[in-house]
Order: structure tokens, then C-alpha cells, then sequence
């Protein structure tokens, strides 16, 4: 009778637990820093260009939205991906892209805040977050193995004095961009420096 009982229970559990609205497990860990806005193809063209991209290389793309970044990696150079993002939305968004491209034997998604990564792994990082984020990560960059490439889109990292950085605009006529490339150990300014 104990038995049955248990099981009684058992299965009421499983039942509420199955009954929870499936948005109310999509809820982030904290709210995302930035709001998702998609980097142009061309423009991730350019960010692989800057970052020198070579076989059997890992490339990390942090806030990854769609997923565009690590399949673009993926399918052009045949290199290891993982994609981070806090947002749940996001994270299925780029599992449906991983997919629908038939790269999930070289694409990782996870929902991670990327301020908690540990990112010795990547030979690349890919970035479009805001300068303040983009400084807030400094601290992870410095870890980095020498040769790291970091590239971001649109936006500076103050403090840190960029290898190389190129204006860009797309073949569609849209509004120029702009692409920063660091490499580690990164090149810290001295206050004062131009």
C-alpha cells in the first residue's frame, strides 16, 4: 500500500512539473546585457578575415543571437564552434540554425552567462556587445593563450589598444561598421596615450 502510494506521488509530480507553462522555463538566469541585433553576413565575412581563421581552430562567439557566427565558422572554415548566450530564445534560434546548416558535429550551443566562461579553449572569440561589456571581459582576455584573436563588431575596448581596425560597408548600402581586432597578451594603453 506504501508503494503505492509513493508512486501516487511520484506521478502527481511528474504531472506538475509537465503541466509548467514551457516560457516560464525560458526565462535567462539574469536579464541579457544588450538587446539581439543580428551582425550582417558581410560583416561577419569581415570579422573571419581579421581573425585569420585556420583549420583546426576553436572559435568562440560570445552573445551569439542567432547563431549565425558559429555556422558561418563552421561551414567556411571546418572549425569547432561554441555559441554562448544568456537568452533561452536565443539558444533555440541558434539550435534551429546549428540544425537546419547540418553542422551540429562542429557547433555547440549553450545558454552561459559569458561572464562566467572560462574561455582558454577558444583561439578566436567573436564579440558584439557594448564597449562597458566589452571591458567587463577583460579579465577573461588577459587568461588567454598567446595568439588569441578577439574580434568585435561596432565596438571598441577601452584600455586596450586594438591590432587592427577597418571600416566596412556592406554591399546593401546600409550603414558603415566597424571591426576591432585584439591579439593576446593584449596591448594596455597608459592613461594619457593617444
Amino acid at each position: 500500500m506504501k508503494s503505492i502510494v509513493t508512486l501516487r506521488l511520484l506521478l502527481l509530480g511528474a504531472l506538475a512539473i509537465a503541466l509548467v507553462p514551457a516560457h516560464s522555463q525560458d526565462k535567462p538566469t539574469r536579464e541579457p546585457d544588450v538587446i539581439y541585433v543580428p551582425t550582417p553576413n558581410e560583416v561577419v565575412d569581415k570579422m573571419f578575415e581579421l581573425a585569420d581563421i585556420r583549420p583546426g581552430e576553436i572559435v568562440y562567439d560570445l552573445g551569439c543571437g542567432d547563431g549565425r557566427i558559429p555556422v558561418m565558422a563552421a561551414k567556411k572554415f571546418g572549425v569547432r564552434t561554441w555559441g554562448f548566450d544568456i537568452n533561452p530564445v536565443r539558444v533555440r534560434e541558434s539550435l534551429e540554425n546549428v540544425k537546419k546548416n547540418r553542422v551540429e558535429n562542429l557547433v555547440t550551443i549553450k545558454q552561459q552567462d559569458i561572464f562566467e566562461l572560462d574561455l582558454a579553449k577558444a583561439d578566436v572569440i567573436t564579440l558584439y556587445l557594448l564597449p562597458r561589456l566589452n571591458v567587463k571581459l577583460i579579465p577573461q582576455l588577459d587568461k588567454l593563450k598567446p595568439g588569441c584573436r578577439i574580434v568585435s563588431h561596432d565596438f571598441n575596448m577601452e584600455g586596450v589598444r586594438p591590432k587592427r581596425e577597418i571600416s566596412f560597408r556592406p554591399s546593401d548600402g546600409s550603414r558603415e561598421h566597424r571591426v576591432y581586432l585584439w591579439v593576446t597578451p593584449l596591448e594596455k594603453e597608459r592613461p594619457g596615450t593617444p
